[in-house]
């Protein structure tokens, strides 16, 4: 019985100490980036366990046959640090303008991703970071793949530029028909000092069957408090057959 009991309180007491080292770990290295608002990251850079946020958005492009409306919501974790996860879903809802054309609105897509942040150095205000999303699209019936590669560099007094890019592979059910096109996200805004607060523009580019489309999206941020923080943006077409101006706002709350 007292070798049992000795066994017990040394488990114990071991038990405690594990808790007590994991409650008191030193954080991991994170630099702070400020975070496009129109094509987001998975999780924040360098992201640590534990973290969560929730995000509420409205796209709203307005066109001569049709007005287009898409709404997501995504939940995004750190199940271990430097390790983000996501789920979102897209809704488009279409109001025609057309006589004779139905307005419709659907379910359009759910993507499900991962990215995890393998350098990140606080000497060098950089933070490197590689990720996959699997795209199912229920409105034409098909799936798509999405390998991608995010660097982002902070400067002094407040600057930040980042770059997000890799191939979109998309499968059709029905055709079996296999497509590709490249994207290449770039931003740049300047964080406001002591602030959530940031301005800046989302360049975002696809490359496809050799054209290249262009959205100039400036773009501005207001954290309401430490957990709730608002953005919105505008989006101009440059070149491609998309002329249609656009908007675009993001509810951000971390929970």
């Amino acid at each position: 019985m007292r070798f049992l009991g000795a066994v017990l309180t040394a488990g114990l007491l071991f038990l405690a100490g594990s808790i007590t080292a994991q409650e008191n770990r030193p954080l991991p290295d994170k630099v702070h980036h400020a975070e496009p608002l129109y094509n987001d990251l998975v999780r924040d850079l360098g992201a640590r366990k534990g973290e969560k946020e929730f995000n509420v958005g409205a796209d709203i492009k307005k066109m001569n046959a049709a007005d287009e409306y898409g709404y997501l919501m995504e939940y995004e974790f750190a199940p271990i640090d430097r390790l983000g996860l996501e789920v979102e879903t897209d809704f488009a809802y279409t109001k025609s303008k057309l006589s004779g054309v139905g307005s419709s609105n659907e379910l359009e897509r759910l993507r499900l991703s991962s990215q995890y942040s393998f350098y990140v150095s606080k000497q060098h205000a950089t933070t490197m970071a590689v990720g996959y999303t699997q795209i199912f699209n229920f409105v034409e019936g098909g799936t798509a793949f999405n390998p991608f590669f995010v660097a982002a560099k902070s400067w002094q007094h407040n600057w930040h530029t980042l770059i997000y890019t890799g191939p979109e592979i998309a499968y059709r059910y029905k055709t079996s028909k296999v497509e590709m096109n490249w994207q290449i996200n770039t931003s740049f805004h300047y964080t406001l000092p002591e602030t959530d607060h940031f301005i800046g523009v989302e360049v975002n580019q696809v490359v496809a069957d050799g054209k290249l489309e262009t959205t100039l999206r400036p773009q501005v941020k207001l954290g309401v408090n430490d957990k709730l923080a608002i953005g919105m943006a505008a989006g101009f077409p440059v070149g491609g057959k998309d002329r249609a101006l656009s908007s675009f706002f993001r509810l951000i709350y971390q929970l």
